[in-house]
């Protein structure tokens, strides 16, 4: 490897080029500060308990340690904690590196300017001045990867309590509200930046794989992942496109989006959506897509109602009793067809795939069963629900259009 050109210099120039870049690094910290201060008017500078802007300390410590490293023939090296802070303070303010790594540059290019001086003066030569430039480039590079440090740090501080503040919103909006909370809840919205809607509906959802990554359901709707099953909210879920974005989404999951509602009543879209993911986990309802509980009113009023639907099949479906099981079924699902047919056996038939003759004679032992009480309105819309959940369960064959 070749010898650094640093070692060569003799002692008492480098004294002389460390005493005059060390007597005159409060000044070219000023002159740096001020030139920032033009060129990124809008830059907010914090000043430590004296009043000092931060940034100036951080300035002259840069300079100073640059060039006692150098001097001494140790790699120079970055004070880690101060431009840590830096970047800490550039992710607390949700803005980019973009600036701070142009404010650096900046730094870097003045510095040079003034150490080429001071070598001049110093009877530097050349070649160890070039090291310096080279030195002074892998030190802004170590300016930077402190930053990013800090930033990273706060980045990630800044997120966990987003979500933390994020989880109390979903749990203050998904609680059973006896009096008015608007106030509260602007607050809680307020503090991550969310606009209360005036509608939401509210999600329910079933991991594919316990490390399954959060789907990317846009902005606006908040998705809480702590939960065993995943819940989120939903603003203005009938917004033009809302249900494209969050089917796109959620690809690959199942769950339920309950009902759009009132922005104090969450908690009833909740409900149907956790209602909904039940029948999901009992094979009534399908998985592997994210329903949409307006588009499965009949499942979600007729399934759950399993013990009233049992009893009054008991009670409506009585005259099957002494039919065999494969009787029993043709019938049940001819007198479904009938009521749900206007029209006569002909309808009938075409619904159920059977020969028109097969219907006559199956209504006509309807009929017999059930004499005059099957054309009570309330009976037979009775015998439609009870029929409908049954098909619904997988009791009775599905409708043929």
């Amino acid at each position: 490897m070749t010898r650094p050109a640093w070692q060569d210099v003799p002692r008492s120039n480098l004294d002389r080029f460390e005493e005059i870049a060390r007597s005159e690094a409060p000044e070219l910290a000023h002159t740096i500060l001020f030139q920032i201060r033009r060129e990124y008017p809008y830059l907010h500078l914090v000043e430590d308990e004296s009043g000092e802007p931060l940034a100036l300390v951080g300035i002259r410590r840069a300079i100073e340690g640059f060039v006692s490293n150098l001097t001494a023939g140790a790699h120079p090296r970055v004070p880690p904690e101060m431009f840590q802070e830096f970047g800490r303070g550039e992710g607390l303010e949700g803005r980019s590196l973009d600036a701070l790594q142009a404010i650096y540059r900046l730094g870097v290019r003045l510095t040079w300017r003034r150490l080429a001086e001071i070598g001049q003066q110093a009877d530097i030569p050349a070649p160890a001045m070039y090291e310096l430039a080279e030195s002074g480039f892998e030190y802004l590079d170590g300016l930077v990867e402190q930053s990013v440090r800090g930033y990273a740090e706060a980045a990630a501080r800044h997120a966990s309590e987003r979500l933390r503040l994020q989880r109390q919103l979903i749990e203050l909006l998904l609680m059973e509200h006896r009096g008015d909370v608007s106030m509260t809840l602007a607050e809680r919205a307020a503090r991550i930046g969310w606009e209360l809607p005036e509608t939401i509906a509210v999600g329910v959802l079933m991991r594919p794989a316990r490390e399954a990554v959060a789907p990317a359901v846009g902005q606006g709707v908040l998705l809480e992942m702590e939960s065993e099953q995943p819940r989120m909210v939903i603003p203005d879920p009938e917004t033009a496109g809302r249900a494209e974005t969050l089917r796109r989404a959620t690809a690959g999951w199942s769950g339920a989006i309950g009902p759009p509602v009132p922005l104090a009543a969450a908690a009833t879209s909740l409900r149907w959506a956790e209602t909904a993911v039940q029948l999901i986990k009992k094979g009534l309802l399908p998985q592997g897509e994210v329903l949409y509980c307006t588009e499965r009113t009949e499942e979600l009023l007729l399934l759950p109602a399993e013990d009233l639907i049992d009893a009054a099949a008991r009670r409506c479906l009585a005259p099957l009793d002494g039919l065999s099981a494969t009787q029993s079924r043709r019938l049940a699902e001819t007198l479904l067809a009938w009521i749900e047919t206007p029209g006569g056996a002909p309808e009938v038939a075409a619904r159920l795939g059977v020969h028109p003759q097969t219907a006559r004679y199956r209504l006509r032992q309807i009929r017999e069963l059930w004499g005059d009480a099957i054309d009570e309105a309330d009976q037979r819309f009775e015998m439609l629900l009870v029929l409908r959940a049954l098909r619904l369960r997988g009791d009775l064959a599905p409708a043929q259009d």
